[in-house]
């Protein structure tokens, strides 16, 4: 996939059909492993041609850690080390990298962005500086800090967080909440009994299955609706 700066790597999959809209899959802070795979395969599965670019590329290519306490903190140190203004203007490359497909063009050429943690975040940025047809924020904790921009999204827009949450309050989740219910086209979702990466399936210590399947759902309606396949 191609930026100004190089050429990055990305995973893709298709649809059964071989065409549909596209979203982009923003990882975690642990990369482009297993999990954010298969988050791709869920997306086909709906109809969706799905891209996750290597967001760590400039780092060290192809990093995709554990999802255990070993390598939690590992995660946080390669995370810390990404410039994230660059990891945004790489998700629009992949963006519009994804529309180029034929697989993409050749069936109306739109596409979204939908991002877990970290990508929760970056989804954002790409809201708030490109032109996404839709986005999808699960528990970015970055979000809160960046609603005074939130005004320049003009795309249906879905957030989703947990109420029991160890790294977002709960009152930053209600404050999103509050500025997804003053505008039209944003909504916003806080599972009470959810914390933090909770569709994380690869990960014992977030993963919590009955949150995660109410968000997909959830997930799953708001893109029939606003990216029909």
């Amino acid at each position: 996939m191609p930026t100004p700066d190089g050429e990055l790597d990305a995973h893709v999959v298709l649809p059964e059909s071989g065409s549909g809209p596209g979203i982009v899959v923003l990882q975690e802070i642990f990369g482009v492993g297993d999990y954010i795979k298969e988050a791709a395969d869920r997306l086909a599965g709906l109809g969706y041609v799905a891209l996750a670019p290597d967001l760590y590329w400039r780092i060290e290519p192809g990093i995709a850690l554990g999802h255990d306490e070993a390598e939690l903190g590992r995660a946080f140190k390669v995370s810390q080390r990404l410039d994230q203004s660059l990891a945004v203007r790489d998700s629009v490359d992949a963006l519009n990298t994804l529309r180029g497909l034929p697989e993409v063009a050749d069936a109306g050429g739109k596409a979204g962005v939908l991002g877990f943690c970290l990508g929760g975040t970056l989804a954002f940025g790409v809201a708030i500086e490109s032109d996404p047809d839709v986005a999808v924020c699960y528990y970015g904790a970055g979000i809160p800090g960046m609603l005074d921009r939130g005004d320049r999204i003009a795309c249906p827009t879905l957030f989703h967080f947990g109420g029991a949450d160890p790294y977002i309050a709960r009152e930053q989740a209600d404050a999103v909440c509050a500025f997804a219910d003053s505008r039209r086209g944003l909504e916003c979702h806080v599972q009470p009994d959810a914390g933090h990466a909770f569709d994380n399936h690869e990960s014992p210590m977030f993963y919590q299955p009955e949150p995660a399947a109410r968000a997909w759902e959830i997930t799953r309606e708001f893109l029939a609706r606003t990216l029909p396949v």
